[in-house]
């Protein structure tokens, strides 16, 4: 049997698996692993306002603060992916939480907007590289029907970590002047989710078969099979190869570019940098608006502390419909409901209905999160699934860079409101690129949403049990 067709078997056997305890610890290892990557992505945004009454900051240079560390995203994004297809996913995971956890310690201690700057950007890098190979994890691991709705329940958790970084400022920050260094300091319980992976995370069998190492392949589908009580396929009871078969070429980012990768590629990259740039930027910049808008530091943070609330509900009610219907035209209607509700947010000045628009805002851009992050996974090859996903995760942080910037300049030269209409044209573009030109891989094996004809008619996955 060929390698590739070893691949796909190994692939079918998962697929078939029912949902069981495996599948729930991989979930919350890996939701650790989002929950921390959005704990430092958003904690800046609640600890804005104190930094620039503290340090006496200018608006462009706390943007400045607030964008370089996407450089650092940038490399975690494309590194963490070349690496993931080169030496593995649990093993890159766990290099990236340790540099995470590191440079968080030392956001602790910094002196200087520069000292903060340099430590930000170094742990946006870890954060941003394991959390993008811990989507392409999940996503090798669990049955194609319920691809979508575990990356929902995993970015659900994932998304506590910005509730958790809003209320910490608004508990934290106000009370003492070292306040905001608790604050971004949180993330150094990611060590406990570093120990879930090495416990209850194995490499990815789709991607040892990939590498030719279908013995060690072999060995983890059948304990993933007993720990969910079933038995491996007769075919599957046979000797398996002493040594690794030959290690096909590296992955580089060449191969992007090459046939149906390079359409794919440029569609969510296009969803990346759109759908990414419109939610950080209304994150980051809300609190720091609405206080430029009369609001005082308390209510301020207040208010943004309730918006944040709302993000974890949006990551469950996406749970009901991120399998049932196409994934690409449901991106499209919750970019247009979004860009609807950023035009009416910018319109408000009435605190109670800020708050009812901001928090249906989170709770759409919530919703629109596991369906960006398990699309970008499910259409590249495993060969270069992370590189893929994680290149172009990394491609809307180089825009990120330049976004707070951006957005300083647009309130400054055209107002509050303008802001906000920029927002809505972001949020809506990315699902008119998916619909337009990305295929379809809702319910589709993986093994055939990465074929370079696939056609729309692949048959959908049998629903998996749940156990």
């Amino acid at each position: 049997m060929s390698a590739t067709a070893e691949a796909a078997a190994f692939g079918n056997r998962l697929d078939r698996l029912p949902l069981s305890s495996f599948h729930r610890r991989l979930v919350l290892a890996l939701a650790g692993m989002i929950l921390f990557e959005w704990v430092e992505t958003y904690a800046f945004a609640f600890v804005a306002p104190a930094l620039r009454e503290q340090w006496d900051l200018s608006l462009s240079a706390l943007a400045v603060v607030a964008g370089v560390g996407q450089l650092g995203a940038f490399a975690g994004g494309i590194l963490g992916g070349y690496f993931a297809d080169r030496i593995g996913r649990r093993r890159t995971m766990l290099v990236c939480v340790s540099v995470y956890c590191v440079a968080t310690a030392f956001c602790i201690v910094v002196q200087t907007p520069g000292q903060l700057a340099v430590a930000r950007t170094v742990a946006y890098f870890g954060s941003q590289g394991m959390a993008v190979v811990a989507i392409v994890s999940l996503t090798e691991f669990v049955p194609a029907a319920a691809r979508g709705r575990l990356q929902t329940y995993k970015v659900a958790v994932g998304s506590l970590g910005i509730p958790i970084a809003a209320w910490a400022g608004y508990f934290l920050v106000p009370q003492w002047t070292w306040g905001w260094r608790l604050v971004l300091g949180l993330g150094l319980v990611g060590v406990v989710f570093a120990w879930m992976i090495r416990r209850w995370v194995p490499e990815s069998p789709r991607w040892l078969a990939s590498r030719g190492e279908l013995a060690r392949a072999e060995e983890v589908v059948r304990e993933i099979e007993r720990q969910c009580g079933v038995q491996p396929p007769a075919a599957a009871v046979r000797p398996v190869p002493a040594a690794p078969a030959a290690v096909p070429d590296r992955p580089g980012l060449s191969d992007l570019m090459k046939g149906a990768n390079r359409r794919r590629f440029l569609v969510v990259s296009t969803m990346w940098v759109t759908g990414l740039l419109a939610y950080s930027a209304y994150n980051t910049w809300t609190p720091t608006l609405l206080s430029e808008n009369g609001l005082d530091l308390s209510d301020t943070l207040l208010l943004s502390a309730v918006l944040a609330t709302a993000a974890p509900v949006g990551a469950l009610v996406a749970v009901p419909v991120i399998d049932r219907w196409d994934r690409r035209r449901t991106q499209l209607v919750l970019g247009a409901l979004s860009a609807v509700t950023l035009l009416l947010f910018g319109l408000v000045r009435d605190p109670a209905a800020v708050l009812v628009l901001g928090c249906l805002v989170s709770l759409l851009f919530q919703m629109a999160v596991p369906f960006l992050q398990v699309y970008s996974a499910e259409i590249f090859p495993t060969r270069i699934r992370a590189l893929g996903s994680g290149t172009a995760n990394a491609l809307s942080r180089i825009f990120n860079f330049a976004a707070p910037m951006l957005v300083a300049a647009i309130y400054g030269g055209l107002g509050y409101t303008a802001v906000f209409v920029f927002l809505a044209v972001l949020s809506i573009a990315g699902g008119c690129v998916a619909v337009l030109f990305g295929p379809r891989t809702t319910g589709v094996s993986l093994d055939a949403a990465e074929h370079p004809d696939h056609p729309d008619r692949f048959r959908t996955a049998e629903e998996p049990a749940l156990s």
